[in-house]
């Protein structure tokens, strides 16, 4: 009744059915009338079982057990996944494909949750699950990295020498595959970057300016996800109580073990019962006063035990050996942040680049500043412009703006025309053949054809030997 009744909640009131039953769920038409248009209005229903079946949504992981090392894929819910680790739904989002979500590890009572750039699992301290999604971010590459944490974490599981819970062997696979990715990234990115502002040191063009702002793009964004990890590392070295809890393997133990006190506890008290019935026949009253009840014993007995579980969930993190997992993560924060201040020294030598340049232009409109003309435009005398000579200089850039613009048209034009004079070889060609005698040529099969292709290639091979002495002479950049 409650869950026909939540469904009912759901739907809008102009969509309820009268009384037909839970499964009616379109609203009859209404009849026209002086109240119909608040009351009856347009038939709007909620499809409550698309809403089920669309939250209900499986979803493709790769599941590694901590014991054997064995990898299967399966397909669980949602639902199921959070009723079976305790999970509530904003950490399952954070592993959802069809949204962009920065890098976090979040500890929780029976799992560790993590989405380090292309590697999103859940880790518990029987298994590892992997998100395995053919439509996520990144196609073929997610699925390569998906592949490759898989294998590394069975040959690990496999070739394991010390006492290093499962948990933290899958975290340290994910982090050193999330650390090493982001530093090929940055090679990559020093790589092309280098090169290419000494380019634009020697020459100043608007294609260079073009390239190092895209290259600034890459680095902001790629700085921005290696600060993420940095930082979600740093937090986790700092609270001591996440990583405590993400000791899994411990505490299931601990738990494992009340579960088993527990039990000794009631067969105590059964035994205890069952001897105090046998004997109530013969043995001798004893007075209240000396000894309590064996039901009040058992009953403390029992709150103890209650007690000391409820204890173990809400422990201190210094019940826990933490040095471990902390010199785990220190480990790849030295990675991390090596990574960026590699990233950082690129930014300041792209900062340093531009100041290079602006320095240079300001130093060809100081250099080039004219008194005369820059007191007819200030309207000032020729003294006064020399005290003005830095307005005079801002004239100067803003001619020079207007120079190069009017270079450009120059250069498009030049270009056109040797266009023009590759194409008039090519019609000067074909005029011979369309006049009108007699030439022995013009009785070879397939002549004009021939020498309509041996002119193109002439054309475009000349065109380019154009390009090539622009290029050289630098008439324009190409």
């Amino acid at each position: 009744m409650d869950h026909d009744h939540l469904k009912d909640r759901l739907l809008l009131p102009s969509s309820r059915a009268p009384a037909n039953g839970p499964h009616h769920r379109r609203a009859a038409p209404t009849a026209g009338g002086p109240g119909g248009g608040a009351a009856g209005g347009a038939g709007v229903s909620i499809d409550v079982n698309g809403l089920k079946r669309r939250g209900c949504v499986r979803r493709s992981w790769v599941r590694v057990d901590a014991a054997t090392g064995a990898a299967e894929a399966v397909e669980v819910a949602k639902p199921a996944l959070m009723r079976r680790l305790d999970l509530p739904a904003r950490d399952l989002r954070l592993l959802d494909p069809l949204f962009v979500y920065p890098s976090a590890i979040l500890g929780r009572e029976r799992a560790v949750v993590c989405n380090l750039e292309r590697v999103r699992c859940i880790i518990t301290a029987d298994e590892a699950l992997v998100l395995h999604e053919q439509d996520a971010a990144g196609g073929a590459a997610a699925d390569e990295a998906v592949r490759r944490y898989v294998n590394e974490l069975q040959r690990r599981l496999v070739d394991r020498t010390d006492d290093l819970p499962f948990e933290f062997i899958a975290l340290e696979v994910a982090l050193e595959a999330a650390c090493s990715f982001l530093d090929s990234q940055a090679i990559e990115l020093e790589a092309e970057a280098y090169p290419l502002l000494d380019e634009l040191t020697e020459k100043i063009s608007t294609l260079n300016l073009e390239r190092v702002r895209r290259l600034k793009s890459k680095l902001v964004a790629l700085t921005r996800r290696v600060q993420k990890v940095r930082d979600e590392i740093e937090q986790l070295m700092e609270d001591d109580g996440d990583m405590a809890e993400m000791y899994l393997t411990e505490k299931k133990m601990r738990m494992e073990e009340s579960q088993l006190d527990d039990e000794d506890l009631q067969g105590i008290g059964n035994n205890h019962n069952n001897h105090n019935g046998f004997s109530s026949s013969i043995s001798a009253p004893v007075s209240p006063a000396s000894t309590p009840p064996a039901s009040r014993r058992l009953e403390k007995e029992f709150s103890f035990a209650r007690s000391r579980h409820s204890s173990f969930k809400s422990s201190d993190s210094s019940q826990y050996n933490i040095e471990e997992l902390e010199m785990l993560l220190e480990a790849y924060f030295v990675v991390i942040d090596y990574t960026l201040s590699k990233l950082t020294s690129l930014k300041e030598y792209i900062d340093d680049t531009e100041d290079f340049i602006n320095i240079q232009l300001w130093m060809v409109a100081w250099a080039s500043v004219d008194l005369k003309h820059c007191a007819n435009d200030l309207g000032v005398g020729k003294d006064e412009a020399l005290d003005k000579k830095e307005w005079c200089s801002l004239i100067t850039i803003h001619k020079l703006l207007q120079d190069n613009v009017r270079n450009q048209l120059i250069q498009f034009e030049l270009l056109l025309t040797t266009a023009t004079f590759v194409v008039a070889i090519f019609g000067v060609v074909s005029g011979v053949f369309g006049m009108n005698f007699e030439v022995a040529l013009f009785s070879v099969p397939h002549a004009f054809e021939w020498t309509l292709i041996i002119t193109g290639v002439c054309g475009a091979i000349i065109f380019c030997c154009f390009l090539w002495y622009f290029k050289k002479r630098r008439f324009f950049p190409l």
